[in-house]
Order: C-alpha cells, then structure tokens, then sequence
C-alpha cells in the first residue's frame, strides 16, 4: 500500500511527541521493512525542517530530512497540484495540497492524525493506529518503547 504521510505523523517520531511517537512510529517502522510505501509532501519537508530545527537544532534537523528521505519518496507539489488544492475548499489549505499532491502521486491514501482537517478527502485517511492494525503486524510495536532497526532507529536518536 502506497501512503503519504503527514506532517504531523513525522514530526512524532523526529520530535518524540507523547502520547503519538508510538504510533507513528510503527507506521515508520512498516515502511522500513517494506510493509509499506510512504511518499512525504514536498511542502511538509520545509515544515519539518523548519520545525525540527527550532526544537533540536539546525544539524540535526538536517539529518532528521535525510533518514525521512531514505524512507520515503517525495509527492511533488507543483502549479497544478495548487490549483487543484485551491479549488477542494478545504478549511486548511495546507491539508488540501498534501491531498492534492497523494492524488496525484495515486496514493491508496493519507495517514494523519488530524482527520478532520482531511474530511472533505476523496480519498481514504488513516490514524497512525489504524494503519497498523489494518496491517496486523506484531512486529509493528504501537506502544513505542523498543528501538526500531537502521533508519527508523537513527532517525529517532540523533
């Protein structure tokens, strides 16, 4: 399955967000053994270097973007996936071009934990959680407290 993840999703396992890292982290931790595919937006990778930086420091952040892009593949955001993005009405516009940009890139869907700001999505939008019970993987640990192997594991303690 072929998933783009949201901002937020990334920023819990860079940032080690509580009660959310666990989660996300799973879904990481499925796309670095091939459970999954996982494309980030183009625009989230500013947002997450930008917030990245402030809380861990600009080094840091920097190597944080590298282990996500060793992960995932980027869903372009270009003038048409704009305009599309424009033209959904969504509350937050932000939302509505990493919609756009799964669209395009013919994501199975998005995972988030902001659902709501996807609700106008034409497309199906997970809970970190539910990505991983869907998968029913025991080796997915929600609960986030053992190290995840290679890239999830450097991503999470550097």
């Amino acid at each position: 399955m072929k998933l783009l993840l949201d901002t937020n999703v990334l920023l819990d396992v860079l940032l080690g967000r509580e009660p959310h890292v666990g989660a996300s982290a799973a879904v990481l931790s499925a796309v670095e053994t091939g459970m999954l595919t996982a494309l980030v937006g183009a625009t989230s990778i500013t947002a997450i270097h930008d917030l990245a930086a402030k809380a861990v420091g600009a080094r840091r952040a920097r190597r944080h973007l590298e282990t996500v892009l060793s992960l995932c593949d980027v869903a372009p955001v270009d003038e048409e996936v704009v305009r599309d993005a424009l033209a959904l009405g969504f509350a937050d516009f932000e939302d509505a071009v990493l919609h756009e940009a799964a669209r395009r890139a013919r994501c199975g869907g998005i995972v988030t934990r902001d659902q709501a700001g996807f609700m106008r999505a034409t497309m199906p939008v997970y809970d970190p959680a539910e990505i991983i019970a869907m998968l029913g993987s025991r080796r997915c640990e929600v609960k986030g407290e053992r190290r995840h192997r290679n890239a999830l594991a450097v991503l999470r303690h550097l």
